[in-house]
């Protein structure tokens, strides 16, 4: 298994980086203590990624494929400009309880709805354009999800592909479970794709971003 940063360089950059701030380290405190997959949270150095994006991009619409417990949510929505709002999508009801009693606490809860269900049926339903895009879900359906989400993105916007790397599973060839070939096929279609544009980050665990090239 590769580690993506040594965990020393990862510490130092986390560092001198802004700190998250009381409410998303009272989050990660409850994500920690109750859900059995924590490492599905994003951490404090993607979440500022987050918003720095949100900060740039001035979206109206945010959907974010993926909830869990509304870290990343309430990461962007702090950084959402006026009228902005954010469409999440949860499929797994604890989390959405979690993350909805999180949201609902913090000072951001008109600007966040989290929708439970299939994403995909969620993000059919909702109208365009979206200007920013974040997925963060199960990995089998990144595919899906990226076919779904590209015809209604704004000529402007951003998708932000969440765990591309996969810990470095998705460069060993003897790793082939059924999310890490998803990926890789996830990695490859992008790259393929004429219609965009992208950028593979290594942050945490690999994020691609993504824009319109016509």
């Amino acid at each position: 298994m590769l580690t993506i940063a040594d965990p020393r360089i990862e510490e130092y950059a986390r560092a001198h980086s802004t700190p998250e701030t009381e409410l998303l380290a009272q989050v990660a405190a409850v994500t920690h203590d109750q859900t059995d997959a924590p490492g599905m949270m994003v951490g404090p150095l993607e979440g500022g990624l987050l918003s720095m994006l949100v900060h740039m991009v001035r979206p109206r619409l945010v959907v974010e494929i993926g909830t869990f417990t509304g870290y990343s949510a309430l990461a962007m929505a702090a950084a959402l400009p006026e009228g902005g709002r954010i469409v999440s999508c949860e499929i797994d009801e604890h989390h959405a309880a979690l993350a909805r009693d999180h949201i609902g606490r913090s000072p951001w809860s008109d600007r966040i709805d989290v929708r439970l269900g299939p994403a995909i049926e969620t993000v059919e339903g909702l109208d365009g354009p979206f200007d920013m895009v974040f997925i963060d879900a199960d990995k089998e359906s990144y595919v899906a999800y990226y076919e779904a989400v590209v015809p209604k993105l704004a000529p402007h916007g951003i998708i932000a592909a969440d765990n591309v790397l996969w810990s470095g599973r998705v460069v060993d060839d003897e790793a082939v479970d059924d999310a890490t070939v998803a990926l890789r096929a996830f990695n490859r279609h992008v790259t393929d794709d004429p219609r965009t544009e992208a950028v593979m980050l290594t942050v945490r665990d690999g994020v691609t971003l993504i824009r319109r090239s016509r």
